[in-house]
């Protein structure tokens, strides 16, 4: 996972130690600390530039070739020309943009309400962020996984329960699904929907977290004024938290749209695709052609056919970055830039439709009926302030915020709860579906067989040393780089912090298949230093984005002080600065290691062995065709996301304070 950054850190101008006149030649045209710089920026250098810039040259050479029995044959545009008639790329594409775009909507609306509603919670706050932030946290594969068992049409308690309280019988009535009970996964109009509900449910807390952040750093004076001026809470909402969020909005939804878009381990595992190719989206189109079927050009040339969706998303996330780092006063928006936004989601509302008309409507009645319960109760709070019952209006503002967050709450851990109280149900009880919601008797019997049947203790182990490693080689690296972006003045610090925005959201699924290739032609496949090496194309960038943000939000005076009472730079970063970024540090580990934690794709791809699969992939293979050991599933996703549940608890205020100080305030 990652964080949302405001704008690329500015480059503190420190001052020299001597006058411009002392610069030699070279530092004069490189900047005065470039060998410094140099130093501190090699090993980020040499890692993004081997395993991002050189793969993705590599997978463009690749997509012009054909496998011809052992031999790759040169075939120009071929591999992309054919794509124009393939029907299964076609319906990939349109997957990938419907599952993403609902998915935004989704989360954006949840995240921020969920964000407001802690905002103004005086008791409990931390406590409710914690419980919220629990989907983010847990590995893909245990979402996967308890979705999927919970969603299942017989064992799944969801039929269950819709069907005892009748609102499954209603929904069919109101034809929100077509029979009931619901086949969720494996019916082709209720698939897409149910891949979408997960992928919010798993992406709200990164939204909720980021608002957070956006909401702290709103002045509070913006409030006090609108009040004075006799603004409602409603157009507190409009005219003062709206634009103090825009940014970070534009920034979230820009860098989620990019991840959900190359999604791949969750759809993998919640359906593979199916049922047909409902759920199949471009990602794994160029999965099955070039890792199924050996026809790696053909594989490559589906991720490349994307990249200027992508580029076109990274586009405007720089311009929009490098904007709100100016510091020289804006334009007034003109007429087209003020209604860009309205043409765009008019754009994509239109395309909506015309691409998933029997998702669209459903998920206008669900949008409609949050919003028309918010605005009711909004304008209930809003109809009591104005008649002078102030005590009434608190009542219904505090009964509807409690309401809200009890639906919330429920949607966020009744899948968790579900994982620990299978965990802890012996064979025969979930087999026969008695005592669903507690154990009687509560029995280890799922531990025991787990351990005795499943080589679960190796891919333990194999997880902890790829994450601990991967999570090492990026902090270390991404010190030293932040710290020359944030403090060094030399030549070319712009163009790198833009190229390493761009490694940071370059996707796996452009990745995966030359860096296949290149491990297969150093014999590094099946091996963990597969991982290990490969691990730091998603950690290391976003650690060195927001370690530089950080950074540049310790004051500069303390550095230089250190340096006038005679330390050396590399001194002055050991014993001031690193102390200081101490929660800018934890916070990056942290993120990467979660990120190492719950890795699938690379993983997947790589390993084959059992001796050397990960928890994620390990758990994946424990299910063989329709046969689902749902009691060691079970056991397994909890002992998978007891460590990072752990560490988050107890570095969840680091983990605020990081994002706050390196990515909002930038």
């Amino acid at each position: 996972m990652t964080s949302v950054r405001s704008a690329p850190a500015p480059v503190a101008k420190a001052p020299a130690p001597s006058g411009s006149g002392s610069l030699t030649p070279t530092q004069r045209r490189l900047g005065r600390d470039w060998r410094l710089a140099a130093l501190f920026l090699t090993p980020t250098a040499v890692l993004v530039g081997a395993l991002v810039l050189v793969p993705i040259a590599r997978s463009i050479i690749t997509s012009t070739t054909e496998r011809h029995g052992p031999d790759s044959v040169f075939v120009g545009l071929d591999n992309y020309t054919s794509l124009v008639g393939d029907e299964q790329f076609r319906t990939g594409v349109m997957n990938s943009f419907v599952f993403t775009a609902y998915a935004e909507i989704f989360k954006v609306v949840l995240g921020l309400s969920a964000a407001l509603l802690l905002h103004h919670r005086r008791r409990g706050r931390a406590v409710l962020a914690g419980l919220l932030l629990l989907p983010w946290v847990v590995p893909t594969v245990v979402t996967a996984f308890s979705w999927r068992s919970l969603l299942d049409p017989i064992f799944g308690s969801v039929n269950l329960l819709l069907t005892e309280s009748g609102i499954g019988p209603l929904l069919a009535d109101l034809h929100l699904v077509d029979s009931w009970p619901a086949g969720w996964l494996s019916d082709p109009s209720l698939a897409m929907p149910s891949v979408i509900m997960v992928n919010v449910w798993k992406g709200v807390p990164f939204f909720t977290i980021a608002f957070l952040a956006g909401l702290k750093s709103i002045p509070a004076d913006r409030y006090e004024a609108a009040t004075v001026d006799g603004a409602s809470a409603w157009q507190r909402f409009v005219h003062v938290t709206l634009p103090g969020l825009r940014h970070v909005i534009t920034v979230t939804v820009t860098l989620s749209s990019i991840w959900t878009f190359n999604n791949f381990d969750l759809i993998w595992l919640l359906t593979q695709g199916g049922p047909g190719d409902a759920t199949a989206p471009y990602v794994l189109v160029a999965y099955s052609k070039a890792i199924l079927q050996l026809q790696y050009g053909a594989g490559a040339a589906v991720t490349l056919v994307m990249l200027p969706v992508i580029a076109a998303l990274v586009f405007f996330l720089v311009r929009l970055l490098r904007r709100d780092a100016d510091t020289e006063p804006h334009r007034p928006p003109t007429a087209a830039r003020k209604a860009l936004p309205w043409v765009v989601t008019a754009v994509v509302t239109g395309l909506l439709a015309w691409a998933s008309p029997h998702i669209f409507w459903k998920a206008a009645v669900i949008l409609g009926v949050i919003l028309l319960i918010a605005a009711a109760i909004g304008r209930t709070v809003s109809a009591l302030q104005t008649w002078g019952r102030r005590r009434a209006s608190t009542v219904v503002s505090r009964l509807g915020s409690a309401l809200a967050l009890a639906g919330l709450l429920f949607f966020v851990l009744a899948p968790l709860y579900w994982i620990v109280v299978t965990a802890f149900k012996s064979e025969g009880q979930i087999v026969m579906r008695t005592d669903d919601l507690w154990p009687t008797p509560w029995t280890l019997q799922q531990f025991t067989d787990l351990f005795a049947t499943k080589p679960f203790g190796r891919w333990y182990l194999n997880t902890l040393l790829v994450s601990v490693a991967s999570t090492v080689v990026a902090l270390v690296c991404a010190a030293l780089a932040g710290y020359a972006l944030a403090r060094l003045r030399f030549r070319g610090a712009q163009s790198f912090t833009v190229t390493v925005l761009l490694t940071y959201v370059m996707p796996g699924a452009l990745l995966f298949i030359p860096l296949y290739q290149l491990l297969i032609g150093v014999r590094l496949t099946d091996s963990l230093w597969s991982l290990v090496v490969t691990y730091p194309t998603f950690t290391l960038p976003f650690a060195t984005w927001l370690l530089t943000g950080y950074f540049a939000s310790i004051p500069v005076e303390l550095e230089e002080a250190a340096l006038v009472d005679g330390c050396t730079r590399i001194q002055a970063l050991r014993r001031v600065v690193l102390p200081l970024a101490r929660p800018g540090l934890l916070a990056v580990a942290m993120f990467t290691l979660t990120n190492a934690w719950n890795e699938f794709l690379f993983a997947f791809v790589f390993i084959t062995k059992d001796e050397y699969k990960t928890l994620p992939v390990g758990m994946q293979s424990m299910i063989v065709g329709d046969v689902v050991p749902q009691g060691q599933l079970a056991v397994a996703s909890l002992l998978v996301s007891v460590p990072v549940v752990v560490m988050y608890a107890f570095g969840q205020r680091f983990l605020t304070e990081g994002l706050t100080a390196g990515a909002v305030k930038g």
